[in-house]
């Protein structure tokens, strides 16, 4: 047989190029699962205002849009630090990304400042959480979320932490996305919160 007989076995013979989704699949279940229960929730809100809406503008009228706003941005800036930090991963470059990671850090802790501040002032005005419909479904929502983001922070530093000691580099990196990953699901629901609670009627 000929050589060039064996060239199209060859061929197919091959691997294809692999495009698979960044981080683990464990990881990717996990934050649906974390997303349909976000879902559940703003879904309650959403209807409960279109049961009770005089109420809900009230309560709504207690908050104010500007700190949402700041939240949003420590929120959303952190989340593009985190995104470098996997860039310079990929890169070889974990030190780098270790810093970077810092800063996603010290960017969300404006976030986390600014909504104990809130909660502070709406517990000692009497918005708690049998006040009323909205303000029940305020805090049940957002300490949710908050909850979310205190155990996110925690995984940044981990994340910091390993690439300080260069755990992680281009061929050892799915635990980094993973954890990136679940920080921009936490960026994701704080996206769709903001505007429902503070903004829209």
């Amino acid at each position: 047989m000929s050589t060039s007989s064996k060239q199209p076995e060859a061929a197919v013979l091959q691997p294809a190029a692999s495009h698979a989704l960044p981080g683990d699949l464990a990881m990717w279940i996990f934050i649906l699962a974390e997303l349909a229960a976000f879902t559940l929730f703003i879904i309650a809100f959403s209807v409960t205002q279109m049961l009770y809406p005089e109420m809900f503008q009230a309560g709504r009228a207690q908050l104010d849009p500007s700190t949402g706003f700041a939240m949003t941005v420590g929120l959303l800036s952190s989340g593009f630090l985190a995104a470098l930090a996997v860039e310079r991963v990929r890169a070889n470059r974990p030190r780098q990304a270790s810093l970077l990671i810092v800063a996603a850090i010290a960017s969300a802790m404006v976030y986390v400042v600014l909504k104990l501040s809130e909660y502070t002032h709406l517990a000692n005005a009497g918005f708690d959480l049998e006040y009323n419909m909205f303000f029940t479904l305020y805090w049940l929502l957002t300490l949710f979320h908050f909850l979310h983001v205190w155990l996110g922070l925690l995984v940044l530093a981990f994340l910091a932490w390993r690439c300080f000691k260069r755990g992680y580099d281009a061929e050892n990196r799915s635990g980094m996305e993973s954890g990136v990953m679940y920080w921009h699901m936490i960026d994701l629901a704080w996206v769709i919160i903001f505007p429902l609670v503070y903004l829209l009627g």
